[in-house]
């Protein structure tokens, strides 16, 4: 009872204050809805029409074991999976933004609308590497209720919003939060890495709903959560609305995402490279190798050049470069803030496509050798985007490993072979010459760091 009490005075709904029992300060109740503070139910009755539920069904091959008439024999079978998540009309046409994991792999997608209206949809495009799809339903040239979107740059930690969605098959939930991150890195989520991170309640089924703020406009699409259960525990992720337009605006028209290149090598400035450099905190990326002919050289971009900012937007990390460059269009002209011998200046830089030179010459390699049933490629800027590489080296980079494979014992996709028997490989024909005369070590690039494996 005492927490009661204390609780409820601790709660004030407005009107004047009376002493209560003990001390205790009571609160006359609302006599009509209009003297109750703060509702979102006028902006939820806007903005709700425009989230759907997205049911799926899969049907995947599966092996099963009968016992009669051939003990033991296996024998395939289908196996129907129906799963569910969520999604975001942004077209009047019924164009439709999701995750790229709710309709994955999916033989048939059906569309929910807020009051009940089942459609057929087809996907449009997807994107793995940003867990983005888009589908479309259509309706005898209807028009349908959609969201605009936000500048998601123009958001910031404690802004309020509202996720919605459809978690556990509970259709058109709503929970509120808050901003509590804007630059958020979740690796292994895509390959962005970069979030807005909210408090707003979001849990399986969620996925692909919208994160929408106080004015109405989409800001996210909910893509993942923190949980060690399963449920929410209040940091959930969701792709930035920047990053949704980009999608939006090239998937229409069959694209994909393609990361503008800066032509330059560069690494993140520690607390040691603050202090070298002068700077105030270790923020930004050192430039540590400008490319011939490549954007950077022909911007004025120098070794050791600290980039702080693109646009006046601070890049304090790699994650946070991708996102940038990830939201900017191939020849697009953008002023970059850096820091040569101590002081800023802005050097105004056009974006190129990512080159793919020195030609990837993808090859299998098999036989009776120990990177037996790798798949490597020659790396360049356009191999380095595809696989979501913010550091790069020319050279020979492994791009897929076959099940069961030898070679996976020690080498995963995105490894660099860098050299074989103590001597630097330059090229996979180098590399494919190198077997063939016989290899008894393998040094290996992975995440910065370098191992050599010796074969007996």
């Amino acid at each position: 009872m005492t927490g009661l009490r204390y609780l409820a005075a601790m709660i004030v709904i407005g009107g004047t204050a009376m002493a209560g029992p003990q001390g205790a300060v009571a609160q006359p109740l609302p006599s009509a809805r209009s003297e109750l503070a703060y509702s979102y139910a006028p902006l939820v009755k806007r903005v709700s029409p425009a989230v759907v539920n997205i049911y799926t069904t899969t049907t995947a091959k599966v092996q099963r074991r009968l016992p009669f008439p051939f003990p033991g024999a296996p024998q395939a079978g289908d196996r129907v999976q129906n799963s569910l998540g969520s999604g975001v009309l942004v077209r009047p046409d019924g164009l439709i933004v999701t995750n790229a994991h709710v309709v994955k792999g999916a033989d048939e997608i059906r569309i929910v609308l807020a009051d009940r209206r089942e459609f057929e949809a087809k996907v449009v495009t997807q994107d793995e590497r940003y867990d983005l799809a888009l589908v479309r339903i259509g309706g005898a040239g209807e028009k349908f209720p959609f969201l605009e979107m936000r500048d998601s740059d123009s958001i910031e930690v404690g802004d309020v919003v509202l996720a919605i969605g459809n978690p556990f098959g509970l259709n058109q939930t709503v929970t509120s939060g808050i901003v509590s991150a804007v630059a958020r890195s979740a690796g292994g989520v895509n390959d962005s890495n970069f979030f807005l991170q909210t408090d707003a309640a979001i849990n399986p089924g969620n996925s692909g709903g919208a994160l929408v703020s106080l004015d109405g406009r989409l800001i996210g699409i909910n893509t993942a959560i923190y949980s060690q259960s399963g449920g929410s525990v209040g940091i959930g992720f969701a792709t930035p609305s920047n990053i949704v337009a980009r999608m939006v605006a090239i998937g229409e028209q069959g694209g994909r995402i393609v990361r503008p290149w800066l032509g330059v090598s560069m690494q993140r400035v520690t607390p040691d490279l603050a202090a070298g450099f002068g700077l105030s905190r270790p923020a930004g990326l050192v430039v540590k190798e400008v490319f011939a002919n490549g954007p950077g050289a022909a911007a004025g971009l120098k070794r050791n050049d600290v980039i702080v900012a693109l646009r006046d937007l601070a890049i304090d990390d790699e994650a946070a470069l991708r996102f940038r460059l990830s939201t900017l269009q191939v020849e697009a002209i953008v002023p970059v803030r850096i820091v040569r011998g101590g002081k800023e200046m802005i050097v105004e830089l056009k974006l190129a496509a990512p080159p793919e030179d020195p030609p990837r010459d993808r090859s299998s390699l098999d036989g009776r050798q120990p990177l037996s049933g790798a798949t490597v490629v020659n790396m360049s800027p356009a191999v380095a985007e595809e696989m979501g590489l913010a550091e790069w080296r020319p050279g020979v980079t492994v791009v897929e490993v076959k099940p069961g494979a030898y070679a996976g014992r020690f080498v995963r996709p995105g490894d660099m072979i860098l050299a074989t028997n103590g001597q630097d490989v330059k090229s996979v024909e180098d590399l494919k010459k190198r077997i063939a005369a016989g290899i008894s070590s393998v040094s290996i690039g992975r995440e910065g760091m370098v191992s050599t494996v010796q074969f007996r």
